[in-house]
């Protein structure tokens, strides 16, 4: 309340990934000489946020606290415009004026996954947590996607009305379709891991899930590198890093880690892409290197209880899903180039390269004008 009439003279974009620095800087260049753009990021995400400021872009850690209250509040309440890239519970405290526009941006491209309303355990959780649940909700103005599939996925997890969604594209896809940029990250790849050139390579890229929910099988390692003559590539996520030693241990010469390495970068180098429940799979679609895609969901009947993936995912995944290492081993020896044609068209309907200049202009245009 004691911020409420601050002037509006603020734009926010508010990160906890870091897989949109590009769209941010080109979004710095436009925003008007009146309107000071601000990063508000995790702590996690700050060797992001060290690339942001030094483009010249003010940029402030934040975590919940008294800090935050005293020093981001007021930020925010004197923000024009504040694009999210996750769902953040503070917002359901704030007070919406009427000329502050929130967008989701989000951090994914599609989803697999529930999230929201669609996640079974939302159901189980009080009534006070589902009101403040949608009260979050209610704050977003307009949803960035890049299908209708995805707008329709944010209409029944968030309970928003499909009027919101704004079929403009997913920034970050930009770059997969840019062929500078798939060179660049090849040859940043090749430098560090020569020893992957003018091989198949096969990633692994598990999404995240709670450590004490993720439990390597057994026989894994084996089955992803059936292949003699291909390179694997384990790509877990950061938090997860202590479950590498089940695959480690086996000693496979031919299979790699390589933590400096971005998964984004390893993308442009795979061949196949082993993956499960995770947003991966909308990226690595869209590069012209992609030959295969195997769902390796050996936790599936767990993972569909919580937090449970979309109902009609098997309408739409270009393979069949695999639930043992044996199905694993047989689709990596008999992998064949799969066309990717209709699972773009669903859920890459609007990605074509030209997303971020598509959302720039929008959102350039609101501050200019309001």
């Amino acid at each position: 309340m004691l911020n409420v009439f601050r002037p509006k003279n603020k734009a926010i974009y508010i990160m906890s990934f870091d897989d949109n620095v590009d769209f941010i800087k080109t979004f710095a260049q436009t925003v008007p000489s009146k309107i000071d753009l601000v990063v508000l990021y995790r702590p996690d995400t700050e060797a992001a946020a060290t690339d942001l400021a030094a483009f010249g872009i003010v940029t402030k850690p934040f975590k919940d606290g008294l800090k935050f209250a005293l020093e981001a509040i007021p930020l925010l309440m004197a923000a024009k415009l504040i694009i999210c890239d996750n769902y953040y519970a503070f917002l359901g405290g704030l007070i919406h004026r009427r000329g502050t526009k929130i967008v989701q941006i989000w951090h994914a491209d599609g989803a697999i996954k529930k999230f929201g309303w669609q996640d079974p355990t939302t159901q189980s959780r009080s009534q006070s947590d589902k009101r403040r649940f949608q009260s979050v909700y209610d704050h977003f103005d307009e949803y960035i996607v890049a299908s209708k599939a995805m707008g329709n996925v944010f209409v029944t997890s968030y309970h928003e009305d499909f009027t919101k969604i704004r079929l403009l594209g997913y920034p970050r896809s930009d770059q997969y379709l840019d062929t500078n940029w798939q060179q660049v990250a090849r040859q940043r790849i090749f430098r560090a891991a020569p020893e992957l050139k003018n091989k198949r390579v096969i990633l692994y890229a598990p999404t995240y899930r709670p450590q004490q929910s993720f439990k390597l099988p057994s026989g894994l390692s084996d089955a992803l590198a059936a292949d003699p003559n291909a390179i694997v590539v384990v790509k877990l996520h950061p938090v997860l890093r202590d479950r590498e030693t089940a695959v480690r241990e086996i000693g496979n010469p031919r299979i790699k880690f390589y933590h400096e390495l971005t998964t984004s970068d390893l993308l442009t180098v795979a061949d196949t892409l082993v993956t499960d429940y995770s947003s991966v799979a909308f990226d690595f679609s869209l590069l012209p290197n992609a030959k295969s895609m195997i769902f390796f969901m050996f936790d599936l009947e767990q993972y569909q209880q919580n937090p449970g993936i979309q109902d009609d995912y098997l309408d739409w995944l270009p393979s069949k899903p695999l639930s043992t290492v044996r199905e694993l081993r047989q689709a990596i020896i008999e992998a064949q180039p799969m066309d990717f044609g209709e699972f773009n068209e669903h859920w890459n309907t609007f990605n074509d390269g030209k997303a971020t200049k598509r959302v720039v202009a929008r959102y350039a245009q609101f501050l200019k004008s309001h």
